[in-house]
């Protein structure tokens, strides 16, 4: 039998909420992996809600890292998310320095902000500090609002060209990442993933949805992370999760799901499989 990979995911638990640890441990579940996870906070749901409850994991992070090694666990991949403090960017780099060998696969969806706002919670020095992990990242998957603060470009529109996406991917592979995927750059009724390997860019697109669903982020980068530590091209992982993420939407915006819902995945597991 071919052996069971393990993709260790950092990020937060919202309970109720289609996004982060939610959507993370069922998709990777679906594409064969075993997840292991390591929680930011832990929240009723999301905090797009008027209600919510939230607690703060920070402290209890690092016992997992000293635990996890007593237990000389080794890990496929690493896949983190929402890192909502310096410390927490402090605990995940120590984290995938133990963790990581020549044959992990590390990809870092860079959650810090979006439509141009970097999130209040983010302080300049954390935005440093994540170009420090994103430096050592097989795949990084930023939105144009991070693209652009990795890339240290001003952030203009969503609307942007294709020869800004592309400088935007060039300047991020030049900060060390292997692969950049730079998401959601829309041109009219079309919206765009780029793809750059340090050699050649490639670009995937589908009709732009008038909804926007919370959670669909996290959702594409769990594929992107579960492909990755499997062993497939970032290419052919990013054409599938466009496609995936496309059908997703349109079935949720029929179902009249709204944008705090996240998009309806549990009817479309068996895809993924």
């Amino acid at each position: 039998m071919d052996k069971l990979k393990k993709i260790a995911v950092i990020n937060d638990l919202s309970g109720s909420s289609r996004c982060s640890l939610t959507v993370a441990m069922p998709i990777i579940a679906a594409k064969g992996l075993q997840c292991c996870v390591m929680p930011t906070a832990i929240l009723s749901n999301h905090t797009g809600y008027k209600h919510y409850f939230f607690d703060d994991y920070t402290d209890k992070m690092a016992y997992f890292t000293d635990t996890w090694q007593k237990q000389k666990l080794s890990f496929d991949g690493i896949y983190t998310g929402f890192l909502g403090s310096e410390h927490q960017i402090e605990v995940v780099t120590d984290f995938i320095k133990k963790f990581t060998s020549a044959d992990t696969k590390l990809i870092v969806d860079p959650v810090m902000g979006d439509d141009g706002k970097i999130y209040t919670t983010y302080t300049h020095s954390m935005c440093v500090a994540m170009k420090k992990i994103a430096a050592h990242a097989d795949v990084v998957t930023p939105n144009i609002t991070e693209g652009s603060v990795l890339a240290d470009v001003p952030y203009t529109s969503e609307f942007i060209s294709q020869d800004a996406a592309v400088d935007i991917c060039i300047k991020i592979h030049a900060l060390g990442a292997k692969n950049v995927v730079l998401t959601g750059v829309k041109d009219k009724d079309i919206i765009s993933n780029y793809v750059y390997d340090g050699k050649i860019t490639k670009k995937y697109s589908c009709p732009l949805m008038p909804t926007y669903f919370s959670g669909t982020g996290d959702v594409f980068s769990s594929i992107i992370a579960s492909d990755i530590t499997n062993g497939k091209s970032v290419f052919e992982s990013v054409e599938f999760a466009t496609d995936y993420i496309h059908k997703v939407t349109q079935y949720s915006q029929n179902a009249g799901l709204t944008w705090e819902d996240g998009i309806c995945i549990e009817r479309f597991i068996k895809d993924l499989i």
